[in-house]
């Protein structure tokens, strides 16, 4: 018996279906190998500190990136220490010492606790930083307080967290000029 039209168009579609299909795994690598590519090459090295709600950072036009150190937290009522508090900056203020003896201590047990966990006892003193994130309001008596105990507990390389601002552009500094 001779089949219709629509028999036959029906057994070419069903063998057409009933093929198993492959997949090409050779494009798909070829996709992730680009977007790892990309990713590693636009990933940027800018550090973010996580700032206090109660701290408001000093803008400046900062060249350099901040570096993972130890956090020193200054607002107008306390004086932290990654996130530990150690001394009331009231108190600290009227106090006619030049070191702060609560930062004084800690700061020599964070030392001596990065000198026991390094795996090379290497570890000089002039390597130890710290960054101070200060309040831009507080009075430079207390910052002076701050850098002097973080030098005499060995941290040398003292840095300022400030807010970055945006280089001029050049059109900007030409249309001023």
């Amino acid at each position: 018996m001779k089949k219709s039209v629509r028999a036959l168009r029906m057994e070419r579609q069903q063998k057409r279906m009933s093929q198993t299909s492959k997949l090409s795994l050779v494009s798909l690598m070829d996709i992730f190998t680009i977007l790892v590519f990309f990713l590693m090459m636009n990933t940027s090295e800018v550090q973010v500190l996580q700032t206090h709600k109660s701290v408001k950072l000093p803008e400046s036009h900062a060249d350099t990136s901040a570096q993972e150190t130890l956090l020193l937290m200054v607002n107008e009522k306390d004086i932290i220490l990654q996130g530990q508090k150690l001394a009331d900056v009231a108190t600290v203020l009227a106090s006619g010492e030049e070191i702060i003896a609560a930062l004084d201590s800690e700061l020599q047990y964070q030392a001596n606790r990065t000198l026991a966990l390094a795996s090379d006892t290497s570890g000089d003193s002039a390597e130890r930083a710290i960054t101070i994130m200060g309040d831009r309001s507080i009075p430079y008596e207390l910052l002076k307080k701050l850098m002097q105990t973080c030098a005499n507990a060995g941290y040398s390389n003292i840095s300022l967290a400030v807010e970055q601002l945006q280089p001029p552009s050049v059109e900007s500094v030409a249309e001023a000029g």
